[in-house]
């Protein structure tokens, strides 16, 4: 049965304790290849800096990898957190992989540090202050750029012409998991994807972006888009399922108490889990995270629902496991749940 709404990956590149970041990396390569092969939409690799979980912290540095080994998929950034870099330098690679790469390539932005305020300094290259919170304007002079409407009078303003892929672009994209990416998305005439697996009461927010989107003046082909990004993970078993989800729920267990670890095997994590008695202090509260974990027919329904309280176009299915072939069949099998 065919979906009403796209289906892609969003890959963090986990690494499995015991194992490397380089093999999360080529693990993510092998992944893409799969999903490529499965007729997923669009594959976004993360950026997240410092921590011994993830190994993503360049997805400008993926893509062009993942782009090579593949042949049809839409591959681009789950994203640039645009804060750490110069919109003209943003804007001049994803319009070099444009080139190389034409009507594939996915530049999606966004507005968090994607790691903790000490790497978020070292990743500074003027650490003489702290760096202002200017997304706003970074992202309006990253969009001139690419859209060549810099004003004449500009200093910057010649730079919009010298972007190496003309006439091939990306498309763009703005992330988020709050009211506030969601005004500027509609702002901005931006599609919007939204971090159901980060903040799961994101409904609201999604309507409140095709209504702010309503209320501006834009071209008449300008149109809103939605896409969810939703923790999902699929077995041939309810029970093994579960048994698969325990590494990540250990992980970001962990994770609220500041512990950063390596993705741990099941068997570890469901000791871990049983064992555990959590004690949230200030700041720290479990919060509300949804996660799509079963077999295809019950995560296919699940994630039917979830993309009508969206009033989704398009479900980004992520996940965090400790096995790579877990990672591969949770793929296949969602493939297969919602093929035609």
């Amino acid at each position: 049965m065919s979906p009403p709404f796209q289906l892609s990956v969003l890959d963090q590149s986990p690494v499995a304790e015991g194992s490397t970041g380089s093999q999360a990396l080529l693990n993510t390569i092998d992944l893409a290849r799969l999903c490529d092969e499965l007729g997923y939409h669009r594959y976004w690799v993360a950026e997240h800096h410092g921590g011994p979980m993830l190994a993503g912290p360049s997805p400008e540095a993926l893509i062009g990898p993942i782009a090579a080994a593949t042949s049809r998929i839409r591959v681009g950034s789950g994203g640039v957190m645009l804060p750490h870099y110069s919109p003209f330098k943003v804007a001049e690679t994803f319009s070099l992989l444009s080139g190389l790469f034409p009507g594939r390539i996915d530049l999606a932005l966004g507005r968090a540090a994607g790691t903790d305020p000490m790497t978020t300094f070292a990743l500074q290259r003027d650490r003489r202050q702290a760096a202002p919170d200017d997304f706003p304007e970074q992202l309006a002079e990253l969009l001139a750029y690419l859209d060549d409407r810099m004003p004449d009078d500009h200093p910057f303003a010649r730079l919009a012409k010298t972007l190496p892929g003309r006439p091939e672009l990306p498309e763009r994209w703005l992330l988020g998991s709050s009211q506030q990416s969601a005004i500027w998305a509609a702002e901005l005439a931006m599609p919007y994807a939204f971090a159901d697996f980060i903040n799961a009461a994101g409904a609201e927010i999604a309507s409140l972006y095709r209504e702010r989107f309503a209320e501006h003046e834009h071209p008449a082909e300008a149109k809103p888009r939605t896409a969810v990004a939703v923790w999902v993970i699929c077995a041939d078993s309810d029970e093994q399922a579960q048994r698969l989800a325990a590494s990540g729920r250990m992980t970001f267990t962990l994770l609220r108490r500041g512990e950063l670890i390596a993705v741990p095997p099941p068997e570890k994590a469901l000791e871990f889990l049983a064992n555990d008695k959590p004690t949230p202090g200030p700041g720290q509260s479990r919060g509300q995270r949804r996660a799509v974990v079963g077999t295809p027919d019950a995560v296919r329904a699940e994630l039917q629902d979830v993309a009508v309280k969206y009033g989704a176009d398009e479900v980004i299915a992520v996940n965090i496991l400790y096995d790579h072939q877990a990672r591969r069949r949770s793929y296949e099998l969602l493939a297969s749940a919602f093929a035609g």
